[in-house]
């Protein structure tokens, strides 16, 4: 099994802009869970505990393997969200590992 894990900051210039970018994000990525072959898992958390070294949310995603990470990417759900994802955006972190 690999894991999948992407934290993000936002973009928005207020709390309440972040709040909603990050609802929006939530939506839209754990609307891939069960439409894309190999994917077991997908969850995003939103942060509560604001602190400096704080991302703004977090991606956990479960695979079955390298090669459905890999077909993950480039699959079409996947670039769709990404189109709505990276616009919020300012700064992105990810860690892939297996188990």
């Amino acid at each position: 099994m690999v894991r999948h894990i992407v934290f993000w900051r936002l973009n928005g210039a207020t709390e309440a802009a972040r709040a909603g970018q990050a609802a929006t994000i939530k939506t839209t990525l754990e609307a891939l869970n069960g439409r894309i072959a190999g994917l077991r898992k997908l969850e995003v958390g939103i942060d509560f505990s604001r602190g400096e070294a704080s991302a703004d949310i977090a991606l956990y995603s479960e695979f079955d393997d390298r090669a459905a990470l890999d077909a993950y990417q480039p699959h079409p759900l996947h670039l769709a969200a990404v189109a709505v994802v990276k616009p919020l955006v300012s700064e992105r972190r990810v860690a892939d590992y297996e188990l």
